[in-house]
């Protein structure tokens, strides 16, 4: 069997270190060993990657044709199409796309980076679609919000009907965007909307996104998206957690700009609390997104903190002195992790 070169190197670690503690004798390690195949070149991470790097080229490349002025004009004495065409047409592209990449998931299944291309492709003309829509029925209304809601119910459904990751990832975008263009319109301008800013809101609704995860785990169609909906909604909580650590319940950086950071320990104290509590039941659970998501953003807002309050205390070579030496610990101690020492001891 061919596996990758760091599995390779992990399970000759493991062979070696059962080999010391007598759990294998020579003959059934080297049969072992002899039953796995390090490949020479990881060619699905390249094939994986250059997709990647395609697609973000093609909207690079999309988006610098469209902010082009001589492009647009030409286009417009070529085509000569209003909105509406323009989103028809587009509408009709991505249909077509989404009947050949989920064709292909039947057909050529292993194929599974250019068929996500496809849909990905697939996905942003959809968005071109409903944006062409709305100029078409209404440009001048300040009410955009709902051409955002529309695509969050029209990923949705893909997302449903062809059970796709994906897409249903671009609904939680997509819904993330209408909830926070929603409650800024709700708020007439105001950047408070019932006395919250953007991250503490965000918080909630990374709340609610990470409780709705659970409730749809069981379910029989939607219960594939569970863990991508959990990401992300730890993800929005998480972030926003983070930010309202930074800036707190302030709207302008005017108004944060005249505080001591200080003053918002309060806000770093429950970012702080909430990934405690995430690892807390990431091990009690056994619930690794948790745990990693916990710890991660613990650190972050550990080393968050130390800038704040020590940055214009401290003489600079004292402050980088202590985040080497930090740095150092973290680095040893992942290194001990890598080369099992703690299954040596």
């Amino acid at each position: 069997m061919k596996i990758d070169q760091d599995k390779s190197d992990f399970l000759d670690e493991m062979l070696e270190h059962w080999q010391d503690q007598q759990l294998l004798t020579d003959v059934q390690a080297d049969r072992l060993r002899k039953s796995y195949e390090a490949k020479s070149f990881d060619w699905r991470r390249l094939a994986q990657y250059s997709f990647w790097i395609a697609m973000a080229c093609g909207v690079i490349s999309l988006g610098a044709l469209l902010i082009d002025e001589q492009v647009l004009r030409y286009l417009e004495r070529v085509f000569d199409a209003s909105d509406l065409m323009i989103s028809i047409l587009s509408g009709m592209v991505s249909a077509l796309l989404y009947y050949f990449s989920f064709k292909r998931k039947q057909t050529k299944s292993q194929q599974v980076f250019s068929n996500e291309a496809l849909v990905f492709t697939a996905v942003m003309l959809t968005a071109n679609a409903v944006a062409y829509l709305g100029k078409a029925i209404g440009g001048s209304s300040s009410h955009f919000s709902l051409l955002i809601l529309a695509s969050v119910v029209i990923y949705g459904l893909l997302a449903y009907f062809f059970r796709s990751k994906l897409i249903w990832v671009f609904m939680l975008l997509s819904l993330g965007a209408w909830f926070g263009t929603e409650t800024g319109y709700l708020s007439r301008g105001n950047l408070y909307f019932i006395g919250l800013n953007y991250p503490l809101r965000f918080v909630l609704f990374g709340l609610v996104l990470t409780i709705v995860s659970f409730l749809i785990r069981d379910n029989r169609r939607l219960g594939i998206f569970f863990q991508v909906n959990y990401i992300s909604g730890m993800v929005y909580l998480f972030v926003s957690l983070w930010l309202l650590s930074v800036f707190g319940n302030f709207a302008t950086l005017e108004a944060w700009y005249g505080i001591k950071q200080i003053s918002l320990f309060y806000w770093a104290f429950i970012s702080a609390g909430a990934c405690v509590i995430s690892i807390y039941a990431g091990l009690k659970y056994r619930d690794d997104i948790a745990r990693e998501f916990g710890i991660t953003f613990l650190f972050i807002n550990l080393y968050t903190r130390y800038f704040e309050y020590f940055w214009d205390n401290w003489h600079k070579a004292l402050f980088f002195s202590i985040l080497a030496a930090s740095f150092w610990l973290i680095g040893r101690r992942a290194e001990k992790i890598w080369n099992l020492e703690f299954l040596k001891k």
